[in-house]
């Protein structure tokens, strides 16, 4: 159960990315962005009071720095995104989404089988091949602020996986509530910070409700995964999201799947396998 429900997380926010994507073209990604937050918000909530729970002091607290991370990370992506650099930003954010949580998972003793293990390692270099842009594949982009971005923005998220897995059960959703509003307040000030317009303007910004819900649907998934599984699996299944959003891409919008991309994809699928495998 763990395995799927991280494979549904994958899968929703795989659409929520693709639909962002679409809405950020005409809405404003950072508006986009914005509504998404506020949409999910409103959504858990709603789940929240329908489900119950009792979280505790040290929940809030870990849905704070989950908060946190997803604001951050939101931010530095689009604001690599915006300079261009989507070759390198989107496979660095993704790996390192990857790394954080694995190593938080190994240290606190979890210990994953060699099928398990061999499924993890082959996700890293999937993620990569297909998150990069075609025509950035061949020319080796130099480092620079993409390659930072890159990586604060996979701090980010690798801190918002890690810091919901340590929320219980009988927390409820209520702090994943939290996590939402403060990731909204985070990407309000950096946008302002950065001088970015941010206020939503048009019907398109209004695109991002359907990305919160299906945000919120993964990060749910997500959190009850890793109350009945290993976080360094549940995080690596759910960061193959990337996948999904090429895949809608291709089917949808005509876009080419480069080779490095479909090699990329087979690998994701080999490393679900093994995983499910072990």
């Amino acid at each position: 159960m763990p395995i799927l429900l991280s494979l549904l997380a994958a899968v929703a926010y795989g659409l929520s990315d693709f639909n962002g994507g679409v809405f950020s073209r005409r809405g404003g990604a950072w508006a986009v962005s914005l509504t998404a937050q506020g949409g999910g918000a409103a959504l858990v909530v709603l789940l929240a009071l329908a489900t119950g729970g009792s979280p505790t002091g040290a929940d809030y607290a870990w849905s704070l720095l989950a908060g946190l991370g997803n604001g951050f990370g939101t931010a530095f992506l689009y604001r690599g995104l915006s300079s261009g650099r989507m070759g390198v930003v989107a496979p660095v954010s993704a790996v390192g989404s990857v790394l954080v949580p694995v190593a938080v998972g190994v240290g606190a003793g979890e210990r994953p089988g060699p099928l398990v293990w061999t499924g993890i390692l082959l996700a890293l270099p999937a993620i990569w091949l297909v998150s990069r842009e075609p025509e950035a594949i061949s020319p080796a982009p130099p480092a620079g602020s993409g390659l930072v971005d890159g990586i604060l923005a996979g701090v980010g998220f690798g801190t918002l996986f890690a810091a919901l897995a340590q929320i219980p059960e009988e927390a409820g959703f209520l702090p994943l509530a939290l996590n939402q509003v403060v990731a909204g307040v985070v990407i309000v000030v950096v946008a302002i910070a950065l001088g970015r317009p941010w206020v939503p303007r048009n019907r398109y910004a209004l695109g991002g409700l359907i990305s919160g819900a299906l945000g919120a649907v993964a990060t749910g998934a997500f959190l009850v995964a890793t109350q009945g599984g290993y976080l360094t699996v549940t995080s690596v299944i759910s960061s193959l999201y990337p996948a999904v959003t090429v895949l809608l891409a291709a089917t949808v919008l005509r876009e080419h799947v480069h080779r490095a991309q479909g090699v990329g994809l087979a690998l994701c699928g080999l490393a679900v396998a093994l995983v499910a495998a072990g």
